[in-house]
C-alpha cells in the first residue's frame, strides 16, 4: 500500500472553507476503488496547517485520483486559498503480518 501525506499550510481566515471543501473531497474519495483511506487532520496548535493521509490500494491509484473532477474541484477551489504551496511525502506499509516483520 502506498501512503501519501499532504501538507497544507492555509491563509489565515480560510481554515474553515479549506476544511469544508477538503471534507467533500475526502467523502468522495474513499469511493474511489484504487483508495483505502483518505484522512483529513488540522494541527492542534496551529488551524491553518493541515495534513491529508491518503491510503492508496497501488501504485496507480494516485494518478487516477487526480484525473476525477472532485480532486480536480478541490484543487481549483483551494488552491488560491494556500499560504505556501502544498507538499507531499509518500510512504509504504509495513504491515504487521509480513514475514520479516
Amino acid at each position: 500500500m502506498l501512503i501519501v501525506h499532504v501538507f497544507v499550510q492555509v491563509a489565515p481566515g480560510r481554515e474553515e472553507e479549506f476544511r469544508l471543501a477538503t471534507l467533500a473531497n475526502a467523502r468522495e474519495s474513499v469511493k474511489e476503488p484504487g483508495i483505502a483511506r483518505f484522512d483529513v487532520v488540522q494541527q492542534a496548535d496551529d488551524p491553518a496547517r493541515f495534513v491529508l493521509v491518503e491510503a492508496y490500494r497501488t501504485d496507480d491509484a494516485p494518478a487516477a485520483h487526480k484525473e476525477t473532477a472532485h480532486y480536480k474541484t478541490w484543487r481549483e477551489t483551494v488552491e488560491p486559498w494556500m499560504a505556501v504551496p502544498r507538499s507531499s511525502v509518500k510512504y509504504r506499509e509495513i504491515h504487521p503480518d509480513a514475514a520479516d516483520w
